[in-house]
């Protein structure tokens, strides 16, 4: 067999395979240059069903697929050569498998006999991922046989229904790679492969699902074994009804990649009374549904124990992983007794806690209209009860409007405190930035928000807002490292505005994901928080138990100006006074390429600041306390 005879034969299996992954639903592949990744590298590009993006650092371009992928609710590809280039994307496969986010990550290897004798730039490849792949498998190395482009094929099918089947998250196939990597006629020969593309994967609507839940024997996973989804919802929604049937509840709406199903959810809220606590990351606080029912000072809200207290509910249904919010997870898992009911439509424990009653596998949107056509049906053939249940009455239900008041009522006190607080401090204020942000920027707009004090800021001081913005997060794990990247591959998805809130660290953390924004032409407003530090951690313990320690290693000021930086990428600084953020927010929201609107705070001011709008809305709650405590539940009328 001849060199180019060797590299067709290469070419037609990489030819079958990328043409696979197409049909089976990629349409963009990430690619960090290198050698050894060569067949990969032309495959993708020659593809005409895929879209390639090129970034030189492999981290970054890890989180650039993963903000893509996010963007799109679709997998996305993610190639690297072989050595630590492929390490590198370990932290965004983390972050995807814990944020559920479709990533199909291709790495390029040795051929295995090259493997543990010293050979450059080769490491152990397979497995490099453990547990945080959904799916794992290494190619062999091709023989020129047809059997083994068929099992390319069917590898790379497999692959791309794991990434996106429920919990979606990442894959990973190493592929071993023997020279030679080229030849004349590779062209042909990889049109040769991709034209034998021919399988298709169908969906399985219902993954039936049982075993008994962890720390919490008593907390049963109701997954009725049926196959038809809307059988599956209706006999969800059944075990569902009789528990919250004239309870007070509360529905919690915790961040989703994909976004819950917010009119779905509105409507089962206006349909049973309950208040919906809404995570910036849920997709509920914001859209184009009704508001009426989101509560979104919660955050301070259940900082007063009084109203804590008297918030208690009777029932608690869930959406989505756990809360940002610490002073919600902590009033959920103070409510000893209290039936909680944690909806998730496949797979995972999102229950850090362990407060849950029932983990329900049930897609939430059909869940949601399940129970609202239970609660309004007048036929008791519309409930699969037994005869004496609750839920099979004959008359549909009506909520006492009481309990939702209560709340609603609280939130506006809570909201208009707040709204006074950030017109009455002319200082920089930490957690004035999403909200003049979100302001800025008109609707069908993205906003990547970062972790640390940036989500908390979000969740605390942002108001729910009928309008199409959706906001992204990496609170999968919770880094600081990625989250620019994260946004750049958001922007390259191609469907609206692009902003992202970030703190300097993070910015500093991940400079380098900047690039990809100006060798793609592409848009992105930062909004850049600059405390010159680690802010959070004023709030925490360290601040008070070691002061001589605190601000060398976690105040830990840098001192950076960023500008050159930013003028290096190609980007404009913005640094306004803190009066003028608004203004200069909304007009970087409207320029072509990089703008970065740097927001100076001061740490220590920030934590006084945040202590005072706490004392506000408690204030605020104390003179409004000659309302009466909403009263019990009055059941269904």
């Amino acid at each position: 067999m001849t060199t180019d005879d060797g590299a067709n034969a290469l070419y037609r299996y990489i030819g079958a395979f990328t043409a696979q992954l197409a049909r089976s639903g990629v349409g963009h592949a990430v690619i960090a240059p290198g050698s050894r990744s060569t067949p990969l590298t032309l495959g993708l590009d020659r593809h005409p069903s895929i879209k390639t993006w090129l970034h030189v650092d492999e981290r970054a371009a890890g989180y650039f697929a993963l903000g893509l992928a996010r963007q799109l609710n679709a997998p996305v590809a993610i190639v690297t050569t072989s050595g630590t280039a492929s390490a590198n994307l370990l932290p965004s496969i983390v972050e995807a498998s814990l944020s559920r986010i479709p990533l199909v990550a291709l790495t390029a290897d040795r051929p295995p006999e090259l493997r543990d004798i010293g050979a450059n730039q080769t490491i152990d490849q397979t497995g490099l991922f453990g547990s945080h792949a959904r799916w794992a498998v290494e190619l062999p190395v091709t023989d020129g046989s047809a059997a083994l482009e068929a099992y390319a094929r069917s590898i790379a099918a497999r692959a791309v229904a794991s990434a996106a089947e429920a919990p979606a998250g990442p894959v990973h196939v190493n592929v071993p790679l023997r020279e030679p990597l080229i030849g004349a006629g590779w062209q042909r020969a990889f049109d040769e492969g991709a034209a034998t593309a021919s399988l298709d994967v169908l969906p399985n609507p219902v993954t039936p699902f049982e075993q008994p839940a962890p720390r919490r024997p008593y907390a049963p996973v109701l997954t009725p074994q049926i196959k038809r989804p809307h059988e599956h919802a209706r006999a969800a929604a059944a075990r569902l009804v009789g528990p919250i049937l004239g309870r007070r509840g509360i529905i919690v709406c915790g961040p989703e990649s994909a976004g819950l199903p917010a009119e779905a959810i509105d409507t089962l809220a206006r349909t049973l009374g309950w208040p919906i606590l809404a995570d910036p990351l849920s997709g509920v606080r914001t859209g184009r549904h009704s508001m009426v029912r989101v509560i979104d000072t919660y955050d301070a809200l259940l900082r007063s124990p009084r109203f804590a207290a008297r918030a208690a509910p009777e029932v608690v249904l869930r959406f989505g992983a756990a809360p940002t919010s610490k002073v919600l997870n902590q009033f959920l898992a103070s409510l000893d007794g209290v039936p909680q009911f944690v909806v998730d439509v496949a797979g995972g424990w999102r229950d850090p806690d362990a407060v849950a009653s029932v983990m329900l596998r049930a897609e939430p949107h059909g869940l949601c209209d399940a129970v609202v056509e239970a609660l309004g049906a007048r036929r008791p053939s519309a409930f699969t009860g037994a005869a004496n249940d609750p839920a099979r009455v004959g008359a549909p239900y009506h909520a006492d409007s009481s309990w939702l008041q209560f709340w609603t009522g609280a939130n506006s006190t809570a909201r208009a405190a707040l709204d006074q607080m950030l017109r009455d401090t002319s200082e920089p204020f930490e957690g004035y930035a999403p909200v003049a942000l979100a302001s800025a920027l008109r609707d069908v707009s993205t906003v990547v928000l970062g972790n640390s004090m940036i989500i908390r800021d979000a969740d605390s001081f942002m108001w729910g807002q009928p309008r199409a913005l959706r906001f992204l997060g990496t609170r999968g794990a919770s880094g600081i490292d990625g989250v620019v990247s994260t946004a750049v591959g958001a922007a390259a998805a191609g469907l609206g505005p692009v902003a992202a809130l970030v703190g300097d660290l993070s910015f500093l953390h991940d400079l380098n994901g900047l690039w990809a924004l100006r060798r793609h032409h592409l848009s992105l407003l930062v909004a850049l928080v600059n405390n010159d530090g680690g802010g959070i951690f004023h709030f925490l313990p360290q601040a008070d138990h070691a002061p001589a320690e605190f601000e060398e290693w976690f105040g830990t000021p840098h001192g950076l100006d960023f500008s050159g930086a930013i003028g290096t990428f190609g980007g404009r600084l913005v640094r306004p006074e803190p009066s003028e953020w608004l203004d200069a927010l909304r007009s970087a929201a409207n320029l072509p390429g990089l703008t970065v609107v740097e927001l100076r705070t001061d740490r220590e001011r920030n934590v006084a600041l945040h202590r005072e709008a706490w004392e506000r809305v408690d204030a605020a709650l104390r003179d409004a306390e000659a309302e009466p405590t909403p009263p019990a539940a009055a059941g269904a009328r």
